[in-house]
């Protein structure tokens, strides 16, 4: 419900489906549909910090999966699909894009001569370096819209939910 807060596109939609289909429970929407709005309203944000750095978020993705492996800042193609949740596919044009720009470099696999190993050139480390301290700035200025305490709060309530719906056979998860 509304509680003292201004009301929302949201809240604008819940109303006219109470109107309209008063025998369905739009509850749900609620938080599904603000969720949903401020995915979209952070993923622009954010989006605005990488293409300072001439980057998509995808191809940042692949920067700073690459930075987290540590020295010598490499992964397999398919190693990095995993940490970033992309398709194979998806991620061979991202890491094409990436080693046009001269940010990274495939080699053969030392161990398997079939296999592929991507890894973050010079300029890649230190433009993915500059970016995710842009980023985590950015990321720190959006947080802080919130007090520490919601904060705190919300990435709690996050935390739970996402682990609920990822693994439904955890204990409170049914």
């Amino acid at each position: 419900m509304n509680h003292g807060e201004p009301v929302d596109r949201v809240a604008r939609i819940q109303a006219d489906w109470r109107r309209e289909r008063p025998d369905v429970d739009i509850a749900p929407q609620g938080v599904i549909g603000r969720l949903h709005r401020l995915a979209g309203r952070l993923t622009e944000e954010l989006c605005l910090v990488y293409g300072r750095y001439g980057l998509g978020e995808g191809e940042f993705d692949v920067l700073c999966a690459l930075r987290r492996a540590g020295e010598p800042y490499e992964r397999a193609p398919g190693e990095l699909a995993a940490h970033t949740m992309v398709t194979t596919g998806a991620m061979t044009k991202r890491i094409d894009r990436l080693e046009r720009a001269g940010l990274v470099t495939r080699r053969r696999s030392d161990d398997d001569q079939r296999g592929r190993i991507v890894a973050l050139t010079t300029p890649g480390r230190e433009l993915v370096d500059r970016a995710f301290t842009d980023h985590m700035r950015n990321e720190r200025r959006l947080v802080d819209l919130l007090t520490p305490a919601e904060a705190e709060s919300l990435e709690a309530l996050l935390t739970t939910w996402l682990a609920r719906l990822e693994d439904p056979h955890r204990p409170g998860g049914d």
